[in-house]
């Protein structure tokens, strides 16, 4: 498996987790670059600057992407359509250095001088920008629902280990692929920290939400089955937790 450098510090979280998505899905099949090259027509080395976190991959490369893993686009495309909303106004230096766009582009015409726009036609612009912010938000919520931090007392977790197939389950979900990692919160958070607990590397209490007890314990369980130490469960980590 291979052990991916850490994403910049300054990386948006919601491209962050666009990143981490595709690099999931990357280790589940081990397709070289090349490999990916030629699958989805964008070129191996913009899928190294795409995967470390240097640029953006356009929406086209994305939907390509899922489609030589076999994986559903349509997760990848709503994290990808926050991520475009966000990625222009955050500041991460590597950018700066980032090499020119994959496919050049003729010279621009000449523009006309802006004119200046009439009180209606601001109004409009003004109209249309609010709803673009409000449609991003929403698309933030729906893949990310742990940030809703509602009035309503967190759900109880309880751990019924049982062993089935030679796996571990807690009862809460059985899930071994999906992507769990911290400021998380539910039932896929609470059979992480249910696994983690039966294996000897105690999250703190089984509430469902993914802190600072739970990544540090991710992490030791990662270490001692040589996995890559980055505190976010994955296809191998869940594999750790449920063999």
């Amino acid at each position: 498996m291979r052990r991916w450098k850490a994403l910049p510090a300054a990386l948006d979280p919601s491209a962050r987790e666009l990143v981490l998505q595709l690099r999931q899905l990357k280790d589940a099949r081990e397709l070289s670059l090349a490999q990916v090259a030629a699958k989805t027509g964008y070129s191996a080395s913009s899928w190294e600057r795409y995967l470390a976190g240097r640029n953006l991959p356009p929406r086209q490369a994305v939907e390509a992407f899922a489609r030589a893993y076999g994986a559903d686009p349509d997760r990848l495309l709503a994290l990808h359509e926050v991520a475009t909303v966000t990625w222009a106004g955050a500041a991460v230096p590597e950018r700066r250095a980032a090499a020119p766009p994959d496919t050049p582009a003729d010279p621009p015409a000449p523009q006309p001088a802006p004119e200046r726009p009439r009180r209606g036609r601001r109004i409009r612009i003004a109209v249309v920008a609010g709803v673009l912010v409000m449609s991003a938000t929403a698309v933030l919520l729906a893949v990310r629902p742990w940030h809703d931090s509602g009035s309503a007392a967190p759900p109880s977790y309880v751990c019924r280990i049982t062993r089935t197939d030679g796996l571990w389950y807690a009862g809460l979900s059985r899930t071994r692929t999906d992507l769990v990692q911290q400021g998380m919160a539910g039932a896929e958070v609470a059979e992480v920290q249910c696994l983690l607990k039966r294996a000897g590397f105690p999250p703190g209490d089984v509430d469902g939400i993914y802190g600072d007890l739970t990544q540090r314990a991710v992490r030791r369980l990662q270490t001692k089955h040589h996995l890559a130490v980055d505190g976010v469960v994955g296809p191998h980590t869940w594999k750790a937790l449920r063999g």
